[in-house]
């Protein structure tokens, strides 16, 4: 699975905003694009995915702009993946059968693969909090590490 700029930008922006809950009021989108170094009209168009899924709320008008929907503690990075990416797989491959009636010749068994590697992602992934990366983020916490 590759995580797409979509993803990456959508979790940079939660993250910049839950680096900041301590700050009174909406942040807006300018002032995240800056922190973040993400262009303005496409981050204007992740945080609308963003709010659809009520991962965040927007204040319009003067002083306007987003703020965390939730406590960073009850966002996860999966979340976050999904609303702007849609669910996580590695393929839109199908189901196995589980008769024994494969149409092709070992298909289904590599289809039982690839379902159960997103599975593994998808937990991984349910696993990290915006709360946790910013513990991570400020040094309180050791960062995760490749293992293989």
């Amino acid at each position: 699975m590759r995580v797409s700029t979509r993803g990456d930008y959508a979790c940079r922006a939660l993250l910049s905003l839950a680096l900041r809950t301590d700050e009174a009021g909406p942040t807006s989108v300018r002032d995240i694009a800056e922190r973040t170094g993400l262009p303005q009209p496409y981050l204007e168009q992740i945080l609308l995915a963003l709010k659809g899924a009520g991962l965040v709320r927007s204040k319009r008008g003067v002083g306007g702009g987003y703020v965390l929907a939730r406590q960073p503690s009850e966002i996860r990075l999966s979340e976050i993946l999904s609303a702007v990416d849609g669910p996580i797989t590695l393929g839109d491959f199908g189901e196995p059968h589980t008769d024994g009636a494969c149409d092709h010749e070992g298909q289904c068994v590599l289809l039982s693969i690839w379902n159960a590697a997103g599975d593994v992602m998808r937990s991984h992934l349910d696993g990290y909090t915006l709360d946790a990366i910013v513990n991570m983020a400020a040094g309180e916490a050791s960062w995760p590490s490749a293992t293989g």
